[in-house]
């Protein structure tokens, strides 16, 4: 996989765009890096759900 990072449009509501910024302030990042780091946990939480799912389904077997 290559390290090129992708650009997105991306349209969210500015209400959720300045909690997000806030946040993003908070934590020392961009609203861009805020997003990112996000978007990441998401896609690590989802990974280990899938495969705790896996794992449980092959025990039962």
């Amino acid at each position: 996989m290559s390290d090129t990072k992708k650009q997105i449009p991306l349209r969210i509501s500015s209400k959720l765009y300045e909690q997000l910024a806030a946040w993003a302030k908070d934590d020392f990042r961009s609203l861009n890096g805020q997003i990112e780091y996000l978007l990441s946990e998401c896609v690590k939480k989802r990974r280990k759900i899938d495969t705790d799912i896996d794992n449980h389904s092959k025990k039962e077997e």
